[in-house]
């Protein structure tokens, strides 16, 4: 196996592919990367048996082959290489070295035999999309996947593709994140999915900030995301999801509209007395024009106000200043719809009327103790 490349180039497939390395594991070929370097192309795979991440790029092949390397080894020598071509070359001792300008390493890797095959899945259901609105929208829902695996489902996100636009959502049992999108192309026909959280974020950081395309395929029992030249396969996660559509209710007589970043400047003030020794809910009392917010802890004390457009009519509800802030805070838009009923139902933000509902985060309330 030979081959020569940027540096830049291996350093990239490296650094994405080693997302899916085991840092610890009893098969040793799990802690390294798989190298094969065939028709033009160099790719990068690593693999641990729940995540699989393979790059590829164009690299000057002059010798097929493959090859297993330590990942922690591998990705230290390479970035700290000098910014030149890289010569790569393994004998069938599985020696390799690895050379750029003066800089030398000599070391053992394994057979390709050992590393575990990826699995494949199958291309009946795809959907293509857009890489910014796909990053957007699981950046947008990931936040609120359940860390409590006693309901595994949970600790993903749910896709729902179909009717032109790709729906995710995520639970955790304290609040919901819903994104919805349109899509460019849907092949298949609709379909339906649960992908583990840890794997979207993954995917996330391998899309760019780009119109690029990105597509999602469906297999039996994993689902892969492409992204350029890079393929994310995952399980998916089986269970029954949260009947999310039932879960929210729509039907709520206080409507409020309020600035986001004014009302996320009120939260962040008071939330300075709140710490994790120090905990307590933010008070919101939601009056004609105005939302009156206070906390209070061993800390101190705060208090603040935020203009509103409506009237609350003066309901009092308690929320975990994290997830009031988390909802209002990944809402793609400047000003917000802002729904309530009681002080013990939960609180809906949703696009002002007249735009299109493409994000909806309900968080449940804080149970307030008696005011001092």
């Amino acid at each position: 196996m030979k081959f020569s490349c940027e540096k830049a180039l291996l350093q990239s497939a490296i650094n994405t592919a080693s997302r899916a390395v085991s840092s610890k594991s009893s098969i040793p070929a799990l802690e390294g990367l798989l190298l094969e370097a065939s028709f033009g192309y160099l790719t990068v795979s690593g693999y641990n048996m729940q995540l699989g991440i393979r790059s590829r790029f164009q690299a000057n092949i002059t010798e097929d082959g493959a090859i297993v390397l330590n990942a922690r080894l591998f990705g230290d020598i390479i970035r700290k290489m000098p910014d030149d071509m890289i010569i790569f070359e393994a004998d069938d001792k599985m020696m390799v070295s690895v050379t750029c300008g003066d800089a030398d390493f000599h070391i053992l890797g394994l057979s390709a035999n050992d590393f575990p095959e990826l699995p494949d899945v199958e291309d009946d259901f795809t959907c293509t999309m857009k890489q910014n609105v796909l990053k957007g929208m699981i950046g947008g829902t990931s936040f609120a996947v359940s860390t409590n695996e006693t309901r595994i489902v949970h600790t993903g996100a749910l896709f729902e593709i179909g009717d032109g636009q790709l729906t995710m959502v995520a639970v955790d049992g304290f609040r919901l994140a819903l994104r919805r999108e349109k899509y460019e192309k849907l092949e298949g026909g609709a379909f339906t999915f649960v992908a583990p959280g840890s794997a979207l974020n993954e995917v996330e950081k391998i899309c760019a900030d780009c119109e690029d395309s990105a597509m999602i395929i469906l297999g039996s029992r994993h689902v892969q995301f492409e992204v350029g030249d890079t393929q994310l396969i995952c399980r998916r996660l089986e269970g029954e999801f949260l009947d999310y559509k039932a879960a929210i209710p729509r039907s709520n007589p206080i409507v409020l509209h309020a600035d986001k970043r004014a009302f996320m400047g009120s939260i962040d003030r008071v939330s300075v007395v709140i710490s994790d020794k120090m905990k307590s809910p933010i008070r919101c009392v939601f009056g004609d024009g105005t939302v009156k917010l206070s906390a209070k802890t061993g800390n101190g004390d705060a208090k603040d106000a935020c203009a509103i457009e409506g009237d609350g009519k003066d309901l009092e509800i308690g929320f975990n200043n994290r997830y009031l802030m988390d909802a209002l805070r990944y809402a793609p838009a400047d000003e917000v719809r802002i729904e309530l009923n009681t002080g013990i139902t939960p609180c809906i933000i949703v696009p002002k009327e007249g735009e299109e509902e493409n994000f909806l985060y309900m968080v449940l309330p804080v149970r307030l103790k008696a005011d001092v």
